[in-house]
């Protein structure tokens, strides 16, 4: 008789195997099953694929001229129409994102229309970065929001401006990415890997090619063929359907599809409508008044004026934000009338996120579903083709030209441009490839996508703010403010061991520097003490210690946590209060 110890090694490793195999073919039925659905995507779409990249990748060149100067390869001379770069706004902020998880937050159970209270502080705040943020950088002839930062703070600022703009840029930018990526795979049928690198081999070559005069032209296409394409998704459902857009809205509105307001109060709820109020007005704030990415668009506007009514009339990007909810409706009815094939149910059980690319693929008809999927191939590479340019512009300005080759011609700056947007091509395309593995930690993607926002979003505003309000005060505090604020966000964010661990050794760390710099004022140590209590509170603290189950198991501590639209308010006044309190009076302010 077999030794029990062995009867029990040999029970373990056939139960192990036993549930691997189990893994893997779950893992081989959804790859299966992508397979199958890919395969209802025709040549005839493909077609219309590569037909509208040939056709912008020409038009784009064509349009962006001659690259010879700085002026021209970063500010397209200054000479862009506002309609276009509100076009590129548009469909820079309305990433694959926004057009594949909207309808997809829709559909799900229990979802509806809540998302679009996030609009009302969105659009509240183009007006104050048009009347407010716009004039002080038409001042003087400038790149980057960042210089603007580092006139009125020091040129330490501009670095650390600088610096925030480009990690911010990676995490959220590259999400997005991911996200698209996902998509591609209901078509190619292939790994994300894949997908994410395609994108990033198109986008690269796009920026290369004309610098931002390209970039905002092909986007300004981009969102004109994203909006005939929610539109053309939703009257196929809508004529599809018997009893036509009528049946359609009422089925909806019976699913509760169609609620859009939510007035709840629990801060941990994200679609409300104060979240859309504050937070979400916030992030507007500084992801269209403070980041590179979409400021370096207004600065190739004609004048103030241009760049002004290109800022407020991207506002209009709600009108399609609502649009593309209310397909997700369509959707959801149209799927109550036609259920899921068994290919396709294995797909959305495994990520509910693709079922407008099914919808696409498998129920719209060659060549407009090639359309549409050209739409999300173009919302991923607008994503990154920004980033590059806003990128390769920051790098020249940070690093290249001060530090590299201070006394260059113009055009030696043009070509080691383009040389660093391939590097940082690569190194974006790389981590979107590593974003599989942070989104695991997310409730849904468009989450995952906002909160990698969240890190810098918050610091680089209360940074603007100070300089841009009559504080009178130098960059001292910033040294503790910007590093509280990020670490703030980590903190509401994770909560395991080694994040814990991370904050505690960051938080030593900042103390022992505080008496360091500031022993002969210990009320401003007092300051940053406070803003440490916080930090280490948000981080260690509990709302329910872990206590006993029924099952004699133990249950998880319940941690301080915050709904990620207050994310950005929180981080902007921390970094604000501590710039403020901790910095030192200045006399007068410059010129």
């Amino acid at each position: 008789m077999m030794p029990s110890k062995k009867r029990f090694l040999l029970f373990a490793a056939l139960l192990v195997l036993s549930l691997s195999t189990v893994g893997m073919a779950a893992t081989q039925s959804v790859e299966a099953a992508l397979d199958e659905i890919a395969r209802n995507f025709t040549l005839w779409d493909w077609a219309v694929i590569v037909l509208y990249l040939v056709f912008t990748t020409v038009l784009g060149g064509a349009l962006a001229g001659k690259q010879a100067s700085m002026k021209d390869f970063f500010l397209g001379g200054r000479r862009l129409p506002w309609p276009a770069v509100c076009g590129s706004i548009i469909a820079t902020e309305l990433s694959a994102a926004t057009f594949l998880i909207a309808p997809a937050i829709v559909f799900a159970q229990g979802g509806d229309m809540t998302y679009i209270q996030l609009a009302f502080g969105t659009i509240a705040a183009r007006f104050v970065i048009g009347y407010l943020f716009i004039p002080v950088y038409y001042r003087r002839e400038i790149y980057s929001p960042y210089e603007y930062m580092g006139n009125q703070l020091g040129p330490r600022v501009r670095n650390i401006t600088t610096g925030l703009f480009m990690v911010g840029g990676i995490l959220a930018q590259g999400a997005r990415v991911y996200i698209a990526a996902k998509a591609l795979q209901v078509i190619t049928g292939t790994d994300v890997a894949t997908s994410i690198i395609i994108i990033g081999a198109v986008s690269i070559g796009w920026t290369i090619m004309g610098g931002i005069t390209t970039v905002i032209w092909t986007d300004a296409i981009q969102c004109l063929l994203f909006t005939l394409g929610a539109i053309a998704a939703l009257i196929f459902a809508a004529t599809t359907i018997d009893g036509g857009l009528a049946t359609l809205v009422s089925e909806a509105y019976h699913a509760g599809k169609l609620r859009a307001i939510n007035l709840s109060l629990d801060p941990k709820e994200a679609y409300t409508l104060w979240c859309g109020l504050i937070g979400f007005g916030v992030l507007t704030l500084a992801s269209h008044g403070t980041d590179q990415l979409n400021v370096q668009r207004m600065f190739t506007c004609r004048s103030a004026g241009d760049a002004r009514k290109a800022i407020i009339f991207s506002g209009l990007s709600q009108v399609l934000t609502y649009l593309l909810l209310f397909v997700g409706a369509a959707v959801f009815v149209y799927y109550q009338h036609f259920p899921l094939t068994g290919a396709e149910q294995v797909v959305v059980d495994d990520d509910s996120m693709k079922i407008f690319a099914i919808y696409i693929v498998d129920v719209m008809p060659p060549v407009l579903s090639g359309l549409l999927m050209a739409a999300i191939f173009a919302t991923a590479i607008s994503t990154l083709d920004s980033l590059l340019a806003a990128l390769s512009q920051s790098t020249i300005a940070l690093l290249y030209k001060p530090f590299i080759r201070p006394a260059a011609s113009d055009k030696h700056y043009v070509r080691a441009s383009r040389v660093i947007v391939v590097v940082w091509g690569v190194l974006l395309t790389a981590f979107a490839i590593y974003c599989d593995v942070i989104a695991q930690s997310y409730a849904d993607l468009i989450q995952f996508a906002l909160a990698m926002a969240a890190y810098t979003y918050g610091a680089l505003l209360g940074v603007f703010l100070l300089a841009f309000l009559p504080t009178r005060r130098d960059d001292l505090g910033l040294m503790w403010g910007v590093p509280l604020s990020m670490l703030t966000v980590f903190a509401l964010n994770w909560h395991q061991r080694v994040p814990q661990a991370i904050v505690v050794v960051a938080s030593v760390v900042l103390l022992v520097q505080a008496f360091r710099h500031l022993r002969a004022e210990p009320v401003k140590i007092l300051y940053v003490a406070l803003a440490v209590a916080l930090l280490l509170t948000i981080s260690l603290a509990a709302w329910q210690p872990p206590g006993p189950l029924a099952d004699g198991a133990v249950s998880e501590p319940v941690h301080i946590t915050l709904a990620w639209p207050w994310h950005f308010p929180i981080g902007t006044a921390i970094t604000l209060a501590l710039g403020y309190l901790v910095g030192n009076r200045k006399e007068a302010d410059p010129s």
